[in-house]
Formats: structure tokens, C-alpha cells, sequence
């Protein structure tokens, strides 16, 4: 099986919910502060777009295909990027018609994806192209499992919110089972130094097949893990590739600062 991987798909449509709310103490621009306030978290001006430093990183792994997964409302990132010029990747859109979760924002790019394995990403995220690279290394569905000490020590995740981000449980590389916010008893279970997935994914075509086959989740979305077990329940392997690296979270006013001077010297090439 080929492990050609050009195609991502990252995930825009986020509605910012806790970037809407105030913060007090928290210093921004003005730039800032209304990209905060409108919770266009993939917009935020970082010296430019934070999309930019998310998808020229992503041409840094060999990404040449990006699809971003938009609402209907979301004009202003369609017209900025149809006026980028880009001479590394193709940008490309794809509608979710409504916010019905992160697994019906991913079918929303089957037409995107044409039967090619592709990555998918969070857009309020910065990831690694090293991360990428590895999860390109490996064939068919893959998940990116980071190590505590890489999100503690390479990027902005601190550890009192490690926690609220989902546990991997895997054997012999495969994955078993995806844990989201664990509580004590299965940390203590599993390890505290389980793997940790930050939605870092490479798809083959079986995952829209995933996304039509589950149900909403208790928030009544369509959750992209819940796609993720049932490849695994259906018997279909998702590898999991162990990474040391970091993760620039940016999910609230107050992760403006940090993730602003981490990408200070980071050169956007699209």
C-alpha cells in the first residue's frame, strides 16, 4: 500500500466558543481582540493569519492539497484565501452545512478526498511537520500519539489541561481505544504517560464510511473519535505513531501570547 500523503484536511469551522469569552488580564491588539471576539480562533492575526503558519507547515511535510472545512457564514477565510497567492499548495473548500461535529465536518470533504488517504487537522492548531512526516511514513488510518513530556516541553499544553484531552490506549502500535477526558481511575489504569491524541489523523476512504455509520454522541454531535472506534471495531487497523513533539493549542485569549512568540520566527511559505 502506497503511504503517499498530499492531501489534508483541516478542520475551520470551530465556533470559538471559549475564545468569545471575556479574559480579563489578557493583552491583545485590537486585530486581536476582534478575531477573539468573532471566535475565528484560525484567523487570528499571529503576524499574519494563524492558518498560514498551520498550512505552510503542513507544505513543509509534502502537503501539496489542503481542503479547509468552513460554515456557510464563513466568507471572510474564502475571501482571504482566494486573494493568497500560493505557490506550494492548492486551497480548497468544503462546506459543513451546520456545526453537527467534528465527524460530519469531515465528510463535509469526501468529494475533496476522491479516495486518497489524507491527514486531517484541527484548525486551532499547530502541528509539527516532523509530526506529519511520521504519520505519512506509516499506510492506511493513523493517529499521531503524543508523549507527555513532548506537549509539556514543545509546546503550550500545560499539565493541568493535559486531562482534558483524549487518552490512547494501543497495543503492539495498533490502536484499542481512544479515551476522551479520563478521569483518575482511568489514568491511573492506563498510566499517567499514555499517549495523548491532539486530533492529528491520517484517513483512508473507509473513514466516510464511519462518519455515515455512527450516531451523535451525548453533546449530539457526530464525533470524529467515535468514527475512529468504529474502524477499530469493524476490524479495520489505526496505527498509532508514538511523537515527542509539541502541539501550539490555541483555544483561548489567554493562548494568544504564548503561541504568538513560539511562531515569531516561523517562516509562512505558501
Amino acid at each position: 500500500m502506497s503511504t503517499e500523503l498530499t492531501r489534508a484536511v483541516i478542520l475551520a469551522r470551530g465556533l470559538g466558543t471559549r475564545m468569545r469569552r471575556d479574559a480579563e488580564g489578557t493583552a491583545l491588539s485590537a486585530e486581536q481582540a476582534a478575531a477573539a471576539a468573532s471566535g475565528a480562533k484560525a484567523m487570528m492575526p499571529i503576524g499574519r493569519p494563524f492558518l498560514d503558519h498551520v498550512i505552510s507547515e503542513l507544505a513543509d511535510a509534502g502537503i501539496t492539497e489542503v481542503c479547509l472545512v468552513i460554515g456557510p457564514e464563513h466568507t471572510a477565510i474564502r475571501d482571504y484565501y482566494d486573494a493568497v497567492a500560493t505557490t506550494r499548495v492548492q486551497i480548497s473548500y468544503a462546506v459543513q452545512a451546520e456545526p453537527l461535529g467534528t465527524a460530519n465536518a469531515v465528510a463535509a470533504a469526501e468529494e475533496f478526498a476522491d479516495g486518497h488517504r489524507f491527514a486531517m487537522i484541527n484548525g486551532d492548531n499547530f502541528y509539527q511537520a516532523q509530526t506529519i512526516r511520521a504519520l505519512a511514513a506509516v499506510p492506511g488510518n493513523a493517529l499521531a500519539g503524543y508523549t507527555r513530556h513532548g506537549l509539556l516541553a514543545k509546546g503550550n499544553v500545560p499539565a493541568a489541561r493535559l486531562s482534558a484531552f483524549a487518552m490512547v490506549r494501543a497495543v503492539d502500535g495498533l490502536l484499542v481505544d481512544i479515551m476522551e477526558k479520563p478521569d483518575a481511575e482511568v489514568v491511573a489504569t492506563v498510566g499517567a504517560d499514555a499517549l495523548t491524541s491532539m486530533n492529528c489523523f491520517t484517513f483512508t476512504a473507509a473513514i466516510f464510511d464511519a462518519c455515515r455509520a455512527i450516531t451523535p454522541s451525548a453533546r449530539g454531535e457526530y464525533e470524529i473519535v467515535d468514527a475512529v472506534r468504529w474502524l477499530v471495531a469493524e476490524g479495520q487497523p489505526v496505527r498509532v505513531v508514538t511523537v515527542d513533539d509539541g502541539v501550539l493549542d490555541l483555544s483561548s485569549r489567554a493562548d494568544v501570547g504564548p503561541v504568538q512568540a513560539a511562531l515569531a520566527d516561523h517562516q509562512v511559505l505558501l
